[in-house]
């Protein structure tokens, strides 16, 4: 699958939010009153452990919002691979803009290359099999695009994007409606034909009473290797097959040789560790200085 960027639109308004956050009523008066107005300055943003880049957009657009004379040279893209030591990019400008930017560029940049960095780990995990790994709805309140995007970049897929763009009967769904039968007939009188309907199940009965009734997907949640190839054996091609819960990089083989076609994973996007990304000051010399910011 080609990586598809997204939208100027929909990282903008994102990263000047979080510019607005830091620079408040005030701006970055230690940069205003300690570095000259006309210092300019060459930096580079390096990796200093080993994982997956994603977010170099929003990264750019810390610097380029500040100071539209800051340019950001990259000599990687989104969804490659690094190791420690690794330039991502050289960024040249005005010092001022640069300092002012480089917490929020690097807070983007780091986050967003850890969400990659542990899908990759995953997807490497299952390699061999027909699964994918597949992020859920658990994101950073206001990040999801950028989140779900940083899956895509470390080579895992999107569940759905929201409440309105699918339907997921969950157990709170079907305690209400009295069943699993009569949630997915109420969900298929609901909604228009287009619209694709899983519902979650943890017990092979559930899964027997949604196969009697036809569905699109079937999440079958925390169930063992061993229940879920006797799951994939039930629905037998006739739905999607996703696994999901206790779902580890030690795990996630066992749980995709079972023959399931999707592995969502909750803390892909609300637990993954931030990669670790420094932005260094070339000094006259062509050496790296390390910040300390």
């Amino acid at each position: 699958m080609s990586l598809v960027p997204l939208p100027r639109l929909i990282v903008e308004p994102l990263v000047r939010a979080a510019l607005l956050e830091d620079l408040g009523l005030a701006g970055d008066i230690t940069s205003a009153s300690v570095v000259p107005s006309d210092h300019r300055s060459t930096v580079v943003m390096a990796a200093r452990q080993p994982g997956v880049i994603a977010g170099l957009d929003a990264a750019d657009l810390a610097f380029t919002l500040v100071d539209p004379e800051i340019v950001m040279r990259r000599h990687i893209e989104d969804g490659d691979a690094v190791k420690s030591g690794d330039v991502i990019a050289t960024v040249e400008g005005p010092s001022r803009g640069l300092l002012t930017g480089e917490r929020t560029a690097l807070n983007f940049l780091g986050h967003l290359s850890g969400i990659a960095t542990v899908t990759a780990g995953i997807a490497a995990a299952i390699s061999g099999t027909k699964a994918f790994v597949a992020c859920t709805r658990k994101t950073t309140p206001g990040l999801r695009a950028l989140e779900k995007y940083a899956v895509r970049a470390g080579g895992g897929m999107n569940h759905r994007f929201a409440l309105y763009d699918a339907v997921l009967i969950k157990d709170n769904h079907v305690a209400i409606s009295g069943g699993v039968a009569e949630a997915i007939r109420r969900a298929r009188a609901g909604v228009g034909h287009l619209v694709k309907i899983e519902v979650e199940v943890d017990r092979l009965d559930q899964l027997q009473e949604a196969m009697a009734v036809g569905v699109d997907a079937v999440l079958l949640d925390n169930m063992t290797p061993d229940q879920l190839r006797e799951a994939v054996a039930i629905v037998a091609g006739r739905a999607i097959t996703e696994a999901s819960g206790r779902v580890t990089p030690a795990t996630a083989a066992a749980i995709a040789a079972s023959g399931v076609d999707l592995i969502s994973v909750g803390w892909l996007t609300h637990s993954a560790p931030v990669l670790d990304i420094g932005l260094d000051f070339v000094e006259a010399d062509g050496a790296a200085q390390t910040s300390t910011k």
